[in-house]
């Protein structure tokens, strides 16, 4: 039986870790939680996936990593945003709505 949940598009989970950093900063588990809460748990981030994609994006300098304390008392890595980051968001935000409308007008939704 094929799996409810949505695949994520190659390319996307960059645009959706930069949004979930948008408001705070969070470790890599609330991160993942994050991105399924807003995606009524449609979207699910692997472990796998998501600490090379945060090393990824940390090295390009969108974001920034700093260890702190997790609510449950644990040493954890903190992802923010940097100044860098918040204006690539704005860029990937801007390119996933053209790419989304395109399908649409090549899916015949638009």
């Amino acid at each position: 039986m094929a799996n409810p949940k949505a695949d994520l598009l190659q390319g996307t989970l960059d645009l959706l870790i930069l949004k979930s950093l948008q408001l705070e900063p969070m470790h890599g588990f609330g991160i993942a939680g994050r991105i399924g809460q807003l995606s009524k748990d449609m979207l699910t981030v692997e472990q796998g996936s998501l600490y090379p994609a945060l090393y990824r994006l940390e090295e390009q300098g969108w974001i920034k990593a700093e260890w702190g304390v997790s609510d449950n008392n644990r040493k954890a890595k903190f992802y923010s945003l940097t100044a860098t980051g918040r204006k690539q968001l704005v860029a990937e935000e801007h390119s996933w709505a053209k790419l989304s409308t395109a399908i649409n007008l090549v899916l015949g939704n638009a």
